[in-house]
């Protein structure tokens, strides 16, 4: 059994009720990231976490629908754009209910896993309890932009540790991903949980620490809130460097947003 798995269905399930009252219009509106459109970003996370059920289940079709991924990419498409050749356009309320139930599908696939399979995914193997964290990591931050747009300020809950956790573990790889030097010592981190609890990783240090909500340190290591857009304690230059382009997700280098760039709109409200 993964526990992540449950976490992965409640995240997707509490974005889902959010987009249920939506208009059909509202699905072309677009978001801070990239201004991809609520459209783009479902069919991303739907189109993904397809992936993810091959690769636990039929590694043949996994590469096969990458390979399909690749090509459009490599014939001039953009990411958004092949996603949508190879859902063949699906939008709106049916995208919506599409995604739905193919996020129930993961959820259940990955729940009755052997949490160590090694699966397939499009950078190094992984196991199939870290595939399904890095599902419920991907729907996270890509949910934050549909928050944002909305206006919405998310009330999370402490399945944001996996989160949390694929940020720690990810630190050597950021500097690696961009060809820089690793800086030591590791910084502490103190986090102060969703239900208030206390998270800590590494070797206390009053020198090189990040202490702060951990909901705030996983917008940072997922990219969708610049450091400085955040209450985030930062101590040491190995810490420093490390929230100044801090990336937990695979694939090339990406830059975080500019200061000031993602926020929740004007007109928000607690959900």
């Amino acid at each position: 059994m993964i526990d992540e798995a449950h976490d992965f269905l409640n995240e997707s399930s509490a974005m889902h009720a959010l987009l249920s009252p939506l208009a059909a219009t509202d699905y072309t509106r677009p978001t801070q990231f990239k201004s991809w459109t609520v459209n783009a970003v479902l069919q991303h996370l739907h189109f993904f976490n397809l992936a993810a059920v091959y690769s636990l289940q039929d590694p043949a079709r996994f590469d096969a629908l990458y390979a399909s991924l690749q090509e459009k990419r490599q014939n001039g498409l953009s990411t958004v754009a092949a996603t949508d050749e190879l859902l063949q356009g699906v939008r709106g309320h049916a995208l919506l209910k599409l995604w739905k139930e193919g996020f129930a599908q993961t959820a259940a696939a990955f729940s009755e896993a052997d949490p160590r399979q090694r699966v397939k995914w499009v950078g190094p193997n992984m196991s199939a309890r870290s595939s399904i964290s890095a599902r419920l990591m991907e729907t996270w931050a890509h949910g934050q932009a549909i928050y944002d747009l909305l206006g919405v300020v998310r009330s999370n809950t402490d399945r944001i540790r996996s989160i949390a956790m694929i940020g720690v573990n990810t630190y050597e790889w950021t500097f690696r991903n961009r060809g820089e030097d690793i800086p030591l010592p590791k910084p502490f981190i103190r986090l102060t949980a969703p239900s208030g609890a206390i998270w800590q990783w590494n070797d206390a240090s009053a020198q090189h620490c990040i202490e702060g909500l951990a909901e705030e340190f996983c917008q940072v290591v997922t990219q969708v809130r610049n450091i400085e857009d955040t209450q985030l304690r930062v101590l040491g230059g190995s810490a420093t460097r490390w929230m100044a382009v801090a990336q937990c997700f695979a694939g090339p280098v990406e830059a975080p947003p500019p200061a000031g760039t993602r926020r929740v709109h004007a007109a928000s409200r607690d959900l």
